[in-house]
């Protein structure tokens, strides 16, 4: 079904599943024809029972021309009147065909919801699967630029309004075109002339949804921006519920929310307003048909100037008030069509958004050793123009134990995020196991990784759960191991549920040394060939810290392993320490060489022995 009608290119992108769901698309048009062919026959046969009961009337006066009536209704009638039963009977007969054609019509009306609705049902699901498909295949730099309420209402609110249209808009829209197509051919077969006057009012009301669609479809895009921004406003206010109330800022917070709520309150109400118009329209329409129908028909017939009876009349009311629903439906109709295409435009600016990040199309499954190698690597942020990584040279050789370490914003956590592909760098090479990192498949790459973050992200899960998210299969014995690696078993013990106790939204229910050592459980649970750990022992206290670094010491043996850190670490010894600044290499060398050199990392480590003494 192609939808280029009305402006409405944005929509066309549902052309593929209107084409995968073809056999009960076209089913489903089949069934509303059938549906309205069944529902069109009734006045016909009315008109017949009118003109039967007339002729048993005194004064009745036979036609000039004999009526013509479609191919089954003439069928009944030629059938009915030569049963010789009495004018009752026939009546009788005929009031049960009527009820017999009203079942069949609601029986395919039936038929058509379950395949017209239960269809726009799977191209929602089908939909929201490719929204949330292309959202994770979406790189960093799109999630810093675009907040998460926005990205929720796009897949909720806009897909929702989308299936509007891929259901009841397409049902109705089918249904008002063969019912309309099929009572205006009947009516222009009686009468041609008293079908123009009824119709008459028509191209107004076509006139009317041209130029209100426009209006509409201009306030429903600005709706749905509007509403974007406030279900952002309201997830940022979930998320940070325990910053808004330590800062006693829950009156800032309800003001802004107040604020996008009111924006979004005009705009509904605007367009609310604006859909108001077609309602009384359409009524004001379909009221002066029927007026035009009895007065003109009524005119015709007491002059007897046209063979226009009262079974005419009587015809054509009931066509006009057939019509009174589609007609009406035309405003609704075009309404969801103008909202969904406003919903799918934003989709689209989403779906058609390439990911700047993607594998290459020859996928190889290759075994990475862990080595890492950076040639004159740079790197600026696009939606910053920060330069974080200037002309950068360094190679960490498999099984290498490396501390990057440097003041915040030296460019550490850009560097392992460069190594994990979260990015791509702006110019030079980088280089695993002699390969350029943008050869090797996504997948296959961060398979080899395990990458344990500041912030560890925990999901509204059990704690087993959260642990076991890296891996392929929960294993509950590894899980335990890991938990007693990271230090954090006997916390978990304790835990009303243990291993199996949910821990909330962002793990809300746990403090920040629990979760930083659940999610480096979660890192070493992997087991992957290369492990970075971004600074992820900051909310741990210093004898737990020692704790987990003399287990990591044995468990990283013959591991590529990367500390972040703005620390120095005495425990564990590394093959080399990185010293950060400004996103330029200054320093690298083993412990004693950077101490013998009193550099950077020198008076980092004196600074910090200040630091330990006094504190």
């Amino acid at each position: 079904m192609q939808v280029n009608f009305l402006g409405l290119k944005h929509l066309k992108a549902l052309n593929k599943y209107f084409w995968k769901y073809r056999v009960r698309l076209s089913i489903g048009i089949f069934f509303i024809v059938i549906s309205n062919y069944f529902g069109v026959l009734a006045p016909q046969i009315t008109g017949y029972i009118i003109d039967f009961v007339q002729r048993s009337l005194p004064g009745y006066i036979p036609k000039a021309k004999q009526l013509s009536y479609d191919v089954t209704v003439q069928g009944f009638i030629t059938w009915i009147e030569g049963l010789n039963y009495k004018p009752i009977q026939i009546v009788l007969l005929s009031g049960g065909l009527i009820l017999a054609l009203a079942l069949l019509r609601g029986f395919f009306m039936f038929l058509m919801r379950q395949t017209i609705i239960v269809m726009s049902r799977h191209i929602e699901y089908d939909q929201k699967n490719e929204v949330y498909d292309h959202y994770q295949k979406l790189d960093a730099t799109f999630y810093k630029t675009h907040s998460t309420g926005d990205l929720m209402s796009r897949m909720a609110e806009d897909v929702s309004r989308v299936r509007m249209f891929t259901g009841p808009a397409i049902m109705y829209l089918i249904n008002l075109i063969t019912l309309i197509g099929m009572s205006v051919f009947f009516m222009l077969k009686r009468d041609v002339e008293l079908t123009m006057y009824v119709l008459a009012p028509l191209p107004i009301l076509a006139v009317t949804i041209y130029f209100v669609n426009t209006i509409i479809h201009k306030k429903s895009e600005a709706l749905q921006a509007a509403l974007g921004k406030l279900t952002s406003t309201a997830q940022q206010s979930y998320s940070g519920i325990r910053v808004i109330k330590s800062f006693v800022q829950e009156d800032a917070m309800y003001k802004a929310f107040e604020a996008s709520s009111e924006t979004y309150r005009k705009g509904a109400t605007s367009l609310a307003k604006v859909e108001a118009m077609y309602f009384p329209s359409m009524n004001l329409l379909i009221g002066l048909s029927t007026l035009l129908t009895i007065m003109i028909g009524g005119i015709y017939h007491l002059n007897g100037a046209k063979a226009v009876g009262i079974d005419t009349i009587v015809e054509f009311v009931i066509y006009i008030n057939m019509l009174t629903f589609p007609v009406s439906a035309i405003g609704w109709t075009a309404s969801m069509i103008q909202r969904a295409s406003a919903s799918q435009k934003r989709l689209n600016e989403f779906l058609q958004t390439a990911p700047a990040i993607s594998s290459p199309s020859v996928k190889e499954n290759i075994a990475l050793s862990g080595d890492i190698k950076l040639q004159n690597v740079s790197f600026t942020y696009s939606h910053t123009g920060i330069e974080a990584i200037k002309n950068l040279s360094l190679h960490i050789r498999a099984g290498d134990r490396i501390a990057i370490v440097g003041r915040t914003g030296s460019g550490k956590t850009t560097l392992v995020q460069l190594i994990l592909r979260l990015y791509d760098v702006s110019s030079g090479n980088l280089l695993l196991d002699e390969i350029p990192i943008d050869k090797i498949d996504l997948i296959n790459l961060r398979s080899h990784m395990s990458y344990v973050p500041q912030d560890g992200f925990l999901f509204s899960d059990t704690v087993a759960g959260n642990i076991a998210f890296g891996s392929k299969w929960m294993d509950k014995e590894k899980v335990v191991e890991a938990a007693k690696l990271a230090v954090v078993h006997k916390d978990i013990e304790a835990f009303s549920k243990g291993y199996e106790t949910e821990i909330g939204e962002r793990g809300v229910t746990l403090s920040g040394g629990q979760k930083q050592r659940i999610s480096i459980a979660r890192g070493l649970l992997k087991e992957a060939p290369i492990m970075i750990f971004d600074d992820c022992l900051s909310a741990v206290d210093t004898r737990t810290e020692r704790e987990i670094i003399i287990n990591l010491s044995g468990f990283l043996h013959s591991k590529t392993s990367i500390f972040i850190t703005h620390r120095v670490f005495n425990l564990l010894q590394f093959d080399k320490i990185i010293v950060l600044e400004g996103g330029e290499l200054k320093e690298q060398g083993s412990h004693v060489e950077l101490m013998q050199k009193r550099g950077i990392y020198f008076a980092m480590y004196q600074r910090q022995l200040q630091e330990q003494e006094t504190g």
